[in-house]
């Protein structure tokens, strides 16, 4: 069970949350039960902290608009104290700049009232798989192959139901369901090629965060041309891109000598280079910039995509999370690639911005400390 803070002063909100979650669970195929919630109160920020301190949830639904504390300066405690506590904002004063300054301090998800008892259900679903996937990370450090495993078995979910697709069509097509003519299933052919794509992504994904988390990965660092290595993620790319007919630009020098690992670099450009195809619009543009800057090393990739919201761009980097637009409900991925790529960037000591517009494209820019 989960405990669950519902911190508003109003009180059919938190009966009504209580309702809405007292028989309610997420469950995982491979548990022996599904997780619960047991949901308890406070009206105002100070009753909140207090309960933080003598009885912790794992997860507050935090309204903004309070007697007293509102809810931001409650997060901001909540932050500030480094307290282990997963916050989701509730409030009927929605605004961008509310949920994107909420989103910086460290909450989850913004939900805005009025919300349907589907839309908290499903919110509650995404925070509890991030909770679990979170606790199982941390205790993999610790208690070693059994956490391991149970960790790998939550991601086989994630393989489940692609298998159980790519399954359907082949039976479809031993059962001649649709005919004999090899023509009437190039439709079920394809989804089922699109399918085993995003799981060889997915698995390639996961085997390239367990040598970085594990700290088994052999680096090699030696001087390496970070120009040749672009124009390999490039070409890389080149089949998809040619598909969406998005023309990848390469704006650098001759060559670009580096003290480096090469296949970090290459993770690092494959993946911003790979998402800025994915996330395009047809005849669209991707940039690819590299340069020196005295002691620093650049590398920024543009394109003129879909863009998203400001709110959603701190979630970027964590793991197994894919920004939900209805532009993108078709694009597969494992949610790991950019999680994967703010981690070899800070074992450079680097950093990595994003700048992106909804309509427009997103820009990323990564800073590298060049090594002597």
């Amino acid at each position: 069970m989960l405990k669950v803070l519902v911190v508003d002063d109003e009180p059919g909100i938190r009966s009504g949350i209580d309702r809405i979650l007292s028989k309610f669970t997420v469950g995982y195929p491979f548990m022996d039960e599904d997780i619960g919630y047991t949901v308890f109160e406070a009206s105002t920020g100070e009753e909140a902290i207090r309960i933080f301190h003598e009885n912790p949830p794992d997860i507050a639904l935090l309204d903004n608009k309070l007697p007293g504390m509102d809810g931001i300066e409650v997060l901001e405690y909540n932050k500030r104290n480094q307290l282990n506590i997963e916050v989701m904002m509730i409030t009927s004063f929605a605004s961008l700049e509310l949920a994107v300054k909420a989103t910086n301090i460290g909450a989850y998800d913004f939900v805005p009232k009025p919300f349907t008892p589907q839309e908290l259900r499903s919110s509650m679903e995404n925070i509890t798989k991030h909770l679990f996937l979170k606790k199982m990370t941390q205790k993999m450090n610790t208690q070693g192959k059994q956490i391991r495993f149970q960790f790998l078995s939550v991601l086989s979910h994630e393989l489940k139901n692609p298998l159980n697709s790519i399954e359907g069509y082949l039976r479809m097509m031993q059962e001649r369901q649709a005919g004999d003519q090899i023509a009437s299933y190039s439709e079920m052919i394809d989804r089922a090629m699109s399918r085993i794509r995003g799981m060889r992504v997915l698995i390639m994904d996961l085997l390239d965060l367990t040598k970085i988390e594990s700290g088994k990965k052999n680096r090699e660092i030696q001087q390496v041309d970070l120009v040749s290595i672009a124009k390999i993620s490039a070409e890389t790319m080149g089949p998809m891109a040619i598909q969406m007919e998005v023309e990848i630009i390469l704006e650098c020098p001759d060559e670009l000598q580096i003290q480096a690992d090469s296949e970090e670099m290459e993770i690092i450009l494959n993946n911003l280079i790979s998402n800025a195809v994915k996330y395009n619009k047809t005849g669209g543009k991707v940039y690819c910039r590299l340069k020196k800057d005295n002691a620093k090393l650049l590398i920024e990739i543009e394109d003129t995509g879909i863009g998203m919201p400001d709110v959603d761009i701190p979630k970027l980097f964590r793991e197994f999370v894919r920004i939900r637009q209805k532009e993108t409900k078709h694009i597969m991925g494992s949610g790991l690639g950019l999680s994967i790529t703010k981690r070899i960037i800070d074992l450079y000591n680097g950093t990595i911005d994003v700048e992106s517009h909804l309509g427009t494209g997103s820009v990323f820019r990564v800073t590298l400390p060049v090594l002597i």
